[in-house]
């Protein structure tokens, strides 16, 4: 029988422009787990709430529960097309005013309306509510901050060590290349809406290749959509990004919809989810600077080399 792995990451075709966040503070949210284990912040929705909203690095539009858009009586604009990790599908659009963490507010936001049962919270967050922001997970501290890019970064902790990898640009996605697992190069997108990390097929093949006695189970993934995709779960014994190595990391290979709409389907892929994020003390991800940046677990003593990027071109 297989497990069920709740994987919930949501891309939408391009979305109309956004009012970008129109406060320059800096916030503290202490943030709640969802049932997979992915943080949650609370969030104002045309003033009224707070809702339970994730904030999903791997979405470029808000998505808001049906039944949280019937009962706030969002009016409906339309419909678009939504990638999801077991394809795409045309959805509900409903426009919201406002969404607002904490005194970041968002504003004329087009969020895709999907039952709350596949979305696994009141709402996603996407990129569209966070451009100019900085988002910084605490782990230890089990806080998130968002934050305008402009405004310093907090402070390191005295003998902390941190990792800057500067990102590439793919339709709006930040894909990290300076990673590898097993040894083997691999391109990374930072995937906070999903609980596990998701490899595809290339990396796959590398990976059993060296190791032909690593330990598979078979385990289904659920999108926003409701759909199922099947997959094989196994431990990768070296992961690492930039200077930092994670042994034991847990990933589901599966060639899921997003490596082929970010033109990765035929390069060694994963995206990180929130299991592997665990991992470091802290993490943040800056849309504007396109600096992913990792703090070192205690005793690390690597060096965190700070990279140079460019960006890509979506495929036609």
């Amino acid at each position: 029988m297989k497990a069920l792995l709740p994987l919930l990451l949501a891309v939408t075709a391009p979305a109309a422009a956004q009012t970008p966040p129109d406060s320059a503070q800096s916030d503290l949210v202490q943030t709640s787990l969802d049932k997979a284990l992915r943080l949650t912040v609370p969030v104002m929705v045309n003033g009224q709430g707070p809702y339970q909203f994730v904030i999903d690095t791997g979405a470029d539009r808000t998505v808001i529960s049906s039944e949280l858009a019937d009962r706030l009586a969002l009016p409906e604009d339309g419909k678009a097309t939504l990638h999801a990790m077991g394809g795409k599908g045309t959805v509900r659009i409903v426009r919201i005013d406002s969404v607002q963490v904490s005194t970041n507010i968002a504003r004329d936001v087009r969020a895709a309306s999907l039952p709350a049962r596949n979305v696994g919270a009141d709402g996603l967050l996407g990129i569209d509510s966070l451009k100019g922001q900085r988002i910084v997970m605490d782990f230890v501290a089990k806080t998130m901050r968002v934050e305008p890019s402009s405004t310093p970064e907090q402070a390191i902790p005295v003998d902390g060590e941190v990792i800057v990898v500067t990102a590439r640009t793919r339709l709006g996605q930040l894909v990290m290349v300076d990673a590898d697992a097993n040894g083997q190069k691999i391109w990374v997108v930072v995937d906070t809406g999903a609980q596990n990390s998701v490899a595809n097929s290339k990396l796959r093949s590398l990976l059993v290749k060296r190791n032909s006695a690593i330990e598979i189970k078979p385990i289904d993934m659920i999108d926003v959509l409701g759909r199922r995709t099947p997959a094989d779960y196994t431990m990768v014994d070296a992961l690492r990004i930039g200077g930092m190595r994670l042994g034991n990391a847990a990933v589901a290979f599966a060639d899921v919809h997003p490596f082929k709409l970010f033109d990765l389907h035929k390069k060694p892929s994963m995206l990180l989810g929130v299991e592997s994020l665990r991992a470091f003390q802290r993490v943040s991800v800056d849309f504007t600077t396109r600096k992913v940046k990792f703090l070192l677990p205690e005793e690390s003593g690597i060096a965190p080399p700070v990279l140079a990027a460019q960006d890509l071109t979506p495929a036609s």
